[in-house]
């Protein structure tokens, strides 16, 4: 699913975050590679979505962890 509706994302779109990663990177990632994907790494590709408004400072490990957790049960559900 891509952004069809091209509304902005923010930090806590986590769904649409996930969708997106799944949407650049496909199966590259499986679910034991996502969970080790530096933080530093998965900032920036988030940052490089389209649509994507947040801000690099309004980030958190928080964030990250769930944005790794939704990105997970996108690949699965993708299997």
């Amino acid at each position: 699913m891509s952004f069809e509706l091209n509304l902005p994302i923010h930090w806590t779109d986590y769904e649409d975050i996930a969708m997106g990663l799944y949407d650049k990177f496909g199966d590259d990632f499986t679910e034991s590679k996502i969970y080790r994907i530096r933080f530093t790494d998965l900032i920036e590709w988030v940052l490089d979505l389209p649509n994507f408004v947040g801000k690099r400072e309004d980030c958190n490990e928080g964030h990250l962890e769930q944005i790794q957790a939704k990105w997970v049960y996108e690949w699965r559900d993708n299997q």
